[in-house]
Formats: C-alpha cells, structure tokens, sequence
C-alpha cells in the first residue's frame, strides 16, 4: 500500500493531513522562515538552510527572500539559477528548474490541485482538501516574468521567456516568447 507522500508524488488523490506530510510541511516552514530572516549577508548560513530545504541545487543559486514553499524538498534546481523575491512554490509534486533561468518576482509555481466538484473536494473531517498533482518542468535558460502564474503539470521548454503576469495553463515548446492569460505564443525565437 502506498503512503500518502507516494500517493502525492505519483498524482494520484492523497491527504496532505498525513502525519508523514505534516511533518515535512512543518520542518519546510521553519527552514524557509529562517532563510527569510537571515542576512543576505550571511552567505554561508543561507547556503546551509537551502542544503536543508530544497531537494537539490547547483552551483550559484540565487533565491532572494522572502521564499515560500509547501516541502521545499521536492524543489530541483539547475545552475546560475536566480530566483527574486515573494517567489510562492507549491512543490507537492516535483518542481525543476533548469540551468541559466530566472524567476522573476512574485512568481508562482503550483503542482497541486484540487477536484472542481465541490463533492469530490471534501476529505472527511479533514480541514484539508482531496488534492492531486503533477509535477512542472521549467527548461534551460529560461525567464519567467514577474507576477506570473505556472499551472499543474506544466513543461516551458528550453530558450522560453514567459511575459510578466501571464498564467500558464498548459505546455510551452523552447524559445519562444509567450505571455497572456491564459499564456500563448507571441513570437519564435
């Protein structure tokens, strides 16, 4: 029997109340807001808590804060990444972020999702909703403008830049410019 962080990671309806999740959503929210509150001058201790929150990094990443993520853990990152401020990342599902790409601030990255059916959004007596997720993909050299919004189950391919404030509700092929909402190709590169 899968556990309830299998069950999310693999998309399938899962309960985010799990002891298991819980835990990591609580060690997740001490981390980031000790990252948040640190000095940016203090590039060693900053360093050490993203080793502890995310899943994986590269070399000279960049994350201004504040940062906020749900599990940091499932959180992938390429190098020479730079991440600006007020950045929101709902990483129930897998979240990679290719080398030589930037987010702009104010992004937000969901992987997670709930039924529209009222009926089917309910959990019992949880205070949780049922949920399901599919992982993004965000490729190299990629730059996602302010304020945008990437959906679900989303691939931006390689070269991409996406224009400020867009929401992203389906996949982009490499080097294009796309922006709007919903995010459309504007012109190739």
């Amino acid at each position: 029997m899968k556990t309830e962080k299998e069950k999310m990671l693999a998309g399938e309806n899962y309960d985010c109340g799990s002891p298991e999740l819980l835990e990591r959503w609580h060690l997740a929210k001490r981390l980031q807001t000790e990252y948040n509150n640190t000095p940016t001058t203090d590039a060693v201790r900053l360093s050490a808590l993203l080793d502890l929150l995310l899943g994986s990094r590269g070399e000279n990443v960049w994350i201004a804060a504040p940062f906020f993520v749900d599990y940091g853990e499932n959180i992938h990152l390429g190098r020479n990444v730079e991440i600006n401020m007020n950045c929101v990342f709902l990483d129930c599902n897998r979240i990679t972020i290719g080398d030589y790409s930037g987010i702009g601030p104010g992004v937000h990255i969901y992987t997670v999702s709930h039924p529209t059916d009222p009926s089917e959004r309910r959990s019992g007596n949880s205070a949780f909703w049922n949920s399901v997720t599919a992982p993004v993909v965000i490729g190299d050299n990629v730059w996602i403008g302010g304020r945008s919004v990437i959906l679900p189950g989303v691939t931006i391919g390689n070269g991409t830049t996406i224009g400020a404030g867009s929401v992203v509700t389906h996949s982009i092929p490499a080097n294009v410019v796309a922006a709007g909402n919903p995010c459309r190709i504007i012109r190739h590169l």
